[in-house]
């Protein structure tokens, strides 16, 4: 093989490595923030769409990071900071929309 062919797998180093698990820690918060709620409102009785909403809430954060991380793997480590801050925006903002969802019309929540 040549000398210009990169490996397979390239460790990610010391800065992308803190970035993605300060970042992970955040995105985890996340997923237990909608777990907690999901296990607060289930007793109550849920319809349909509250369980695909509330499920959703638990595993759009774990998506969106996984989503950002293949694309921030191989970017510097500020681009990856980045894309993690957005990426959390975006969890930030769709928990933001079920809870004021779930507040203002909680008949889609009950069957």
């Amino acid at each position: 093989m040549s000398e210009n062919t990169l490996s397979a797998k390239e460790p990610l180093g010391l800065w992308k490595s803190v970035i993605v698990g300060v970042a992970g820690l955040f995105y985890a918060y996340a997923v237990w923030n909608a777990l907690s709620y999901l296990f607060t409102v289930a007793p109550a009785g849920i319809n349909a769409y509250g369980w695909f909403v509330l499920i959703f809430s638990v595993l759009f954060p774990v998506l969106v990071f996984v989503i950002v991380y293949a694309l921030g793997r191989h970017r510097s480590a500020g681009e990856l900071t980045v894309a993690m801050i957005a990426g959390l925006a975006l969890v930030a903002v769709f928990w933001m929309n079920v809870a004021a969802l779930s507040m203002l019309t909680s008949s889609f929540l009950t069957s």
